[in-house]
C-alpha cells in the first residue's frame, strides 16, 4: 500500500516535523547494520550534507557537483528506493571555497504539500512544486561570503521562509515569502563580535520558532550571539551573549526554556529564559555548561532531561531544568560525530563519521543497546517516515526498520 501524508508522519524539515529529532510513536529496530533491518540502500549522486525530509511516500533531498558548479534536487520513493526525481535548480559559473568536510549542499530543504523549498547558501533559494518539479520563485540576489561553505537550513512560519546568513564578509536574516519569494523582512545581525577575522564571524545555524507567554519569535543562533526576532517583522525581541562560533545545533524548547548549544566558548550550551527584551546575557540565562557540549550535533529533549551525543562520542544526559549531569559514557570507539541524533520509542540513534552506529536508551540510567558500523560514513542527519529510519551518508541512502 502507497502511504499518503495523511498515513504518514511527514519529516519535512531539519529534525524532522517537530523541530527536536524525535518520533517518540514510531518503531524502529534497536540494531542497525549491513545485514539487519535494511530494506534498501541506493547510491546517491553528487556530494551533500543535508538531511531527507518526506512527504507522503516520497524522499526528498539535495546534492551537488563536488565543485558547486551544479545544484540538484533529488526524490525517492521510500518502499523501493527507486529514483523519481532529480531536477537541477541552479548552474554556477563562479564558486567559493568549500571545506572538504562541508558540501555545497549542507542544507536541509523544506516541504509542504505540493511544494519543496530549497537553500544552497548564497547559490540560491528555490520554491519548486514537488508534483512538477517546475521552479515556482528563486532568489540569488543575496550576497554572503560562507568562505567554508553555507550550513543553515531554512525554516517556515506562516507565509514566511526565515534564512540565516551568518558569513565571512556579512551576517543578516532574511524572510522571505513563501508563495512569491519576495523578502518581507531583512535584519542586519549588529554584533560586536570582538574581532575582525570573519572566520570567527561564522555561523551554521537553524532557528527555532517559540511562543512563550503569548508571544511569538523565533530565535536564530550566530557566533558570539542568539537573537530572537518577532518572525512576522523581523523586529529584534531579545539577544543573549555566549561566546563561541560556528554555532551548528537547531535550539530546543521546553521547560520554559531555550536550550542554545553555541559551538565552542565557556558557555557553549546555555539555558534561557525567551521572556525578556534586549540584552538578557545577564538576566534570563537559567545555567550553562561546557563539559562535553557538541560542536555540530543538535541535542534530544525528553520532558526534564537533555540528552547529547558530542563530536568525540561522549553521550550525556543532563538535568534539563538544572543543568546538571545525570550521567556521561563514552560511546563507540571514538571516531568523530558530525550529524545530529534522533528519537524514536525510547532510544537514540547516532551516525558516525566513519559509518559508526550507536544505539542507546533515553533513560536517566545508561544503557548501551547495539553498536555496529556501515560501510558508508555519516555527515546529515537522519530522519524517520512511519516505523522506518532514512538515513543519508556520504554515498548511500539507506532505509532500515524491523525485519
Amino acid at each position: 500500500m502507497v502511504a499518503n501524508s495523511s498515513m504518514a508522519e511527514n519529516w519535512t524539515q531539519f529534525r524532522g516535523a517537530n523541530t527536536d529529532g524525535t518520533a517518540a510513536d514510531a518503531k524502529l529496530p534497536g540494531e542497525i547494520a549491513e545485514d539487519k533491518n535494511l530494506a534498501w540502500k541506493i547510491e546517491v549522486p553528487g556530494k551533500g550534507w543535508s538531511s531527507p525530509v518526506t512527504w507522503g511516500n516520497e524522499i526528498w533531498l539535495t546534492t551537488a557537483t563536488p565543485e558547486g558548479d551544479e545544484m540538484f534536487v533529488l526524490s525517492y520513493d521510500a518502499t523501493s528506493g527507486k529514483q523519481l526525481k532529480n531536477i537541477k535548480v541552479f548552474e554556477n559559473d563562479v564558486t567559493r571555497f568549500c571545506h572538504p568536510t562541508n558540501s555545497f549542499a549542507s542544507p536541509t530543504p523544506v516541504i509542504e504539500d505540493g511544494r519543496i523549498y530549497v537553500h544552497f547558501g548564497s547559490y540560491g533559494t528555490a520554491c519548486l512544486n514537488t508534483k512538477t518539479g517546475e521552479k515556482i520563485w528563486e532568489r540569488r540576489d543575496l550576497e554572503c561570503n560562507h568562505w567554508r561553505g553555507p550550513g543553515s537550513s531554512p525554516i517556515v512560519d506562516g507565509d514566511n521562509l526565515i534564512v540565516s546568513y551568518d558569513g565571512f564578509d556579512v551576517q543578516y536574516v532574511v524572510a522571505f515569502n513563501k508563495d512569491t519569494g519576495k523578502t518581507e523582512w531583512k535584519q542586519d545581525r549588529n554584533i560586536d563580535y570582538g574581532t575582525d577575522n570573519g572566520d570567527r564571524k561564522k555561523a551554521y545555524g537553524t532557528g527555532q520558532v517559540v511562543e512563550f507567554d503569548g508571544r511569538r519569535q523565533v530565535v536564530l543562533p550566530s557566533a558570539v550571539e542568539t537573537i530572537s526576532y518577532d518572525p512576522a517583522s523581523g523586529k529584534e525581541l531579545w539577544r543573549v551573549r555566549h561566546g563561541g562560533m560556528n554555532a551548528a545545533a537547531r535550539p530546543l524548547f521546553g521547560n520554559g526554556l531555550i536550550y542554545i548549544a553555541a559551538g565552542s566558548g565557556e558557555r557553549s550550551l546555555i539555558a534561557v529564559r525567551p521572556d525578556g527584551n534586549g540584552d538578557i546575557s545577564d538576566s534570563h540565562v537559567e545555567w550553562g555548561s561546557s563539559k562535553s557540549v557538541p560542536r555540530r550535533p543538535s541535542q534530544i529533549l525528553i520532558g526534564e532531561r537533555l540528552f547529547m551525543i558530542s563530536d568525540q562520542g561522549v553521550a550525556s544526559c543532563l538535568d534539563a531544568v538544572s543543568g546538571e549531569i545525570v550521567w556521561q559514557k563514552r560511546v563507540g570507539s571514538g571516531g568523530e560525530i558530525r550529524s545530529s541524533p534522533v528519537m524514536a520509542g525510547g532510544l537514540i540513534y547516532s551516525f558516525g563519521v566513519e559509518g559508526e552506529v550507536v544505539v542507546f536508551a533515553a533513560s536517566d540510567e545508561f544503557e548501551l543497546v547495539s553498536q555496529s558500523k556501515l560501510e558508508d560514513g555519516f555527515q546529515a542527519s537522519p530522519a524517520i517516515h512511519d516505523n522506518a529510519l532514512i538515513v543519508r551518508g556520504v554515498r548511500h541512502l539507506y532505509r532500515f526498520e524491523s525485519k
